[in-house]
């Protein structure tokens, strides 16, 4: 069944900002299809259990003035902004089933399900449609103002959407920055679907965790790619607002996010060598930097300093240090909401995306990039999955004899190859293949929480260091940093004496993983 596809981006934008755009250069000259924006009623239907939105299909009847139109969506899993999309015009307000056979909808009807279909949400919003022209492309802007109703809870609506009609993605990505010029636009992964769902069920999104990338053995690296980085995009751009919101775990998620799409970049750096790869690497940097103090204030908090103040002897300089500690990570905090909320890492969402779609390493002329954007993900998958698990196995045999620097560097080692393992994973769909997966990543995993509690060992005994140089601030008075002083030093010896347990835990995990066959070969 060939797929009608959406090509579109979604971006949430301050109501109150709208008139800039209105007024803006963008907008200027710009055709509207009318003068007044049309009103339009949208209703989506499922059963009591929610087995369209399970399948990551929505069907939707929205009327348009005289017409009613019936459409089946599904999130096809090539891309954030592209969607599988069926539209058929219909005589009723009652979803016709009769024309969804050329849907992935009819694979699912029985009777059960024509019978259990009901309304479960609507839209009603206002929409001021105008086409643009870019190069050879051409672009509807829609902006859409209204609200969401689901079981007599709203949710107000205000966001903007760029659907390539005709053209080049990258023209579609050239409107995107010209758009974010002139408003604070954030690009938003969720659709109107699921964020009717959200509200039906009245569940508080919670921190979003990587998703299996669908990889098919016969793809091309150059599309293996593409979908890796925007499965890292999803999930950076879908934990902003649980972060901004005061969830620590959609901190951390993003920097997972982080490192997974920087980690990506690595494995592919042979064919990602120009200037606009720089820049991502550059700016990917930069936010990590901005959420790393937090996250890292955050996990000693919880591993080291509240285990000694729950107890019986902690002693005040414990409580002054827990202070000092909690003010720290306000600050911190502070500073990753700032970056998470600001124009530069809204810049930076869009243009990665840009780059990953559009971008210069695409059209590289160079023979041995050429060649491996189009050399099967599972021949190159396997080649650099074999090179890094090399590597890991030779420097691993040598950690009790690293000092902290050294064992930093393969716990580094270990993190990429288990990303590698993660998003290369379903490119081996073998049985004897999958067997040796499950195997595979649970002992890399194993491995890499023991080398990063060696590394949490080594950055909490840095930070208490920091609480001791650095006591002489505040109003504590002689006393109290002296006290404070003295936790810190307790809390670093804590630290310094699960050295030696970790290290050994460490070796035993390395020769756990050793013993793991590769499931590539």
């Amino acid at each position: 069944m060939s797929t009608p596809h959406e090509i579109e981006l979604k971006f949430e934008v301050p109501i109150a900002r709208l008139p800039d755009l209105s007024r803006g250069p963008l907008l200027k000259g710009a055709d509207s299809a009318r003068r007044k924006p049309t009103s339009l009623v949208s209703v989506y239907f499922d059963t009591k259990t929610f087995k369209l939105h399970r399948k990551a299909l929505s069907l939707r009847i929205r009327r348009v003035g005289r017409r009613v139109v019936q459409t089946v969506k599904q999130e096809t899993g090539l891309a954030t902004f592209v969607r599988g999309e069926w539209e058929h015009d219909i005589e009723a307000q009652q979803p016709d089933l009769d024309v969804v056979g050329d849907t992935p909808l009819a694979s699912l009807l029985n009777k059960k399900l024509r019978r259990s279909l009901m309304p479960v949400f609507e839209t009603r919003v206002h929409r001021k449609v105008f086409q643009l022209l870019c190069g050879e492309s051409e672009i509807e802007l829609c902006i859409d103002k209204g609200e969401l109703e689901a079981d007599r809870k709203t949710l107000p609506i205000c966001e903007i959407e760029l659907e390539l009609k005709r053209g080049q993605r990258s023209d579609l990505f050239e409107i995107a920055k010209r758009l974010a010029e002139e408003v604070p636009a954030q690009l938003t992964i969720a659709s109107k679907a699921e964020r009717g769902y959200i509200l039906l069920t009245g569940e508080k999104p919670g921190p979003v965790k990587s998703q299996p990338v669908a990889l098919k053995p016969d793809a091309t690296v150059q599309s293996a790619f593409q979908a890796i980085v925007w499965a890292c995009i999803n999930q950076l751009v879908a934990n902003q607002p649980i972060m901004l919101r005061g969830n620590p775990d959609g901190l951390h998620q993003m920097r997972v996010a982080l490192r997974r799409l920087r980690a990506a970049i690595s494995l592919f750096s042979e064919m990602l060598a120009d200037a606009q790869t720089d820049w991502v690497k550059s700016e990917l940097k930069w936010i990590a930097g901005e959420l790393g103090p937090a996250r890292e204030l955050d996990v000693f908090t919880k591993r080291v300093v509240r285990p000694v103040l729950a107890g019986k002897q902690n002693g005040t300089g414990v409580a002054i240090l827990s202070r000092d500690l909690r003010r720290r990570r306000e600050n911190a905090m502070m500073r990753a909401h700032a970056a998470a909320e600001s124009a530069r890492f809204r810049r930076l969402v869009l243009d990665t995306a840009a780059w990953i779609e559009a971008g210069d390493w695409l059209s590289n002329p160079d023979i041995s990039a050429c060649t491996l954007r189009e050399q099967s993900i599972a021949a190159a998958a396997a080649n650099e999955l074999r090179r890094r698990w090399k590597k890991l196995i030779k420097r691993g045999k040598r950690l009790d004899r690293l000092d902290a620097q050294r064992r930093h560097r393969v716990r580094i080692q270990g993190k990429k190859l288990r990303y590698a393992a993660d998003f290369f994973a379903s490119a081996f769909p073998r049985k004897k293949s999958v067997r040796r997966q499950e195997k595979f990543i649970t002992s890399l995993e194993g491995l890499q929480n023991a080398l990063g509690d060696l590394n949490d060992i080594v950055v909490h005994e840095k930070l208490s260091e920091q609480f001791v140089e650095g006591n002489d601030a505040g109003d504590k008075g002689r006393v109290g940093r002296a006290r404070e002083a003295f936790a810190a030093g307790r809390l670093s010896g804590r630290e310094e004496a699960r050295l030696a347990p970790a290290l050994k835990e460490a070796k035993r995990a390395y020769r756990a993983f050793a013993k793991r066959k590769p499931f590539w070969s």
